[in-house]
């Protein structure tokens, strides 16, 4: 079976997670992914957690992908890496701003080499702007952002969301960026610099907060799992933890009112619009809590699931691990790492009909494709593959076997 991105190679000149993570995703729909690395490798190579000494954190980053070294603050390693953008369609890079044009591998350039080049810098600021020059983390981002500022509970500390979120999802907007760049380019032949910042696609998950501002002049209030323009949304106890539940219009309420048996509550007064929900939300809430009080949390969700109420359990990763919908939907992936073992790790998101999309391998040692670069992507003769392995271009000793 074909896959969408085949034939299409990509230069993944980042390091930590925003940058490897949009790579992974171009890396599982079939593109050639060549990652980077300074000689000795990237930090994300000692992220934990660990198995027999080797990052899992790395490989769920960075798996199927060619690694080699290229030292690009040397001249011989700055002219081997426009070699390979010469023969690439996509370059992504993380630095700050400003760092690539130091270098002398900013896009104006590089477009020289490679007209078609599609270029990504994917930084916490942008490119330009008061805060471009800074660094960025996604705690980091999430604070300066507004984004942290509505999470927690009332009268108690902003709180960071339990994932990275904010590296995710830049991985994302970044990886959907690249391929509406690369159908564009199908239609015009011209190469394409995309500008993707943390900061902007973190504003841009503000959601309605933002334009409850603009309009209305409102800050966000702390509200722990209720979301204040919807009734009933939020988590509920039962017997044995919490519940969540979210009705976002009548119908959905008509659905849990039957499943907990109260098809009275439709028409109270008090809850028979969506206004009117949101106005009494305390009362709704001890309601919903007394009667899921002798119940535990999959009583009450196969209860009102069977009314075609929405709700959920609040799941552990153990629970959600082992639950089958988790294998129905091939998210338990085993890859062979060398010398670590099996790792389990998660499978792609994306499902297709037509094309593959799937883990492409184990995550690349430091260094571990240098000969296959330089032999089978640029076309050298050993006589100055040997004379590139004696320069610093590579690194000391970084010549390893295909």
């Amino acid at each position: 079976m074909r896959s969408m991105l085949e034939g299409v190679r990509v230069i993944d000149f980042t390091a930590n997670i925003s940058g490897p993570a949009t790579t992974q995703f171009l890396t599982d729909m079939g593109a050639e992914v060549i990652k980077v690395e300074k000689p000795g490798g990237e930090d994300a190579r000692y992220f934990p957690p660990y198995k027999n000494g080797f990052s899992a954190s790395f490989l769920v980053m960075n798996r199927g992908k060619k690694a080699v070294t290229i030292d690009v603050k040397t001249e011989e390693g700055k002219n081997l890496f426009k070699e390979l953008v010469a023969s690439s369609d996509v370059l992504v890079e993380n630095f700050r701003a400003g760092v690539m044009k130091k270098n002398g591998l900013d896009y104006d350039e590089l477009k020289k080499i490679n007209p078609r080049l599609i270029m990504l810098s994917l930084s916490g600021y942008g490119q330009d702007g008061p805060l471009s020059h800074l660094p960025a983390y996604d705690s980091t981002m999430q604070a300066m952002s507004g984004f942290m500022s509505s999470t927690g509970y009332e009268g108690k500390e902003a709180i960071k969301t339990g994932s990275i979120i904010l590296d995710l999802s830049t991985a994302l907007n970044s990886a959907f960026s690249i391929c509406a760049a690369l159908y564009a380019r199908e239609k015009t032949g011209e190469g394409e610099y995309l500008d993707i910042a943390m900061y902007d696609t973190a504003v841009n998950l503000l959601e309605v907060k933002w334009v409850d501002f603009t309009v209305n002049g409102n800050l966000p209030k702390r509200l722990g799992n209720r979301y204040p323009h919807v009734t009933p949304f939020d988590s509920y106890a039962t017997k044995d933890g919490h519940i969540m539940i979210c009705c976002a219009g009548d119908r959905t309420f008509k659905n849990l009112c039957e499943g907990i048996d109260m098809p009275e509550l439709i028409s109270d007064e008090r809850f028979n619009n969506f206004f009117k929900r949101n106005e009494n939300e305390p009362e709704l809430k001890k309601i919903i809590e007394k009667w899921a009080s002798d119940k535990t949390s999959e009583e009450v969700f196969q209860k009102l699931s069977d009314h075609g109420a929405p709700v959920s359990p609040i799941k552990d990763i153990k629970q959600v691990f082992e639950h089958p919908h988790t294998a129905a939907r091939n998210l338990i992936v085993d890859v062979e790492q060398p010398d670590a073992g099996t790792i389990t790790i998660y499978g792609p998101s994306q499902k297709a009909r037509n094309s593959e999309i799937k883990n492409r391998g184990h995550a690349p040692r430091i260094g571990e494709h240098n000969q296959w670069l330089l032999e089978k992507v640029l076309g050298k003769e050993s006589m100055e593959i040997d004379s590139i392995f004696s320069s610093p271009a590579m690194g000391a000793k970084q010549k390893e076997k295909i």
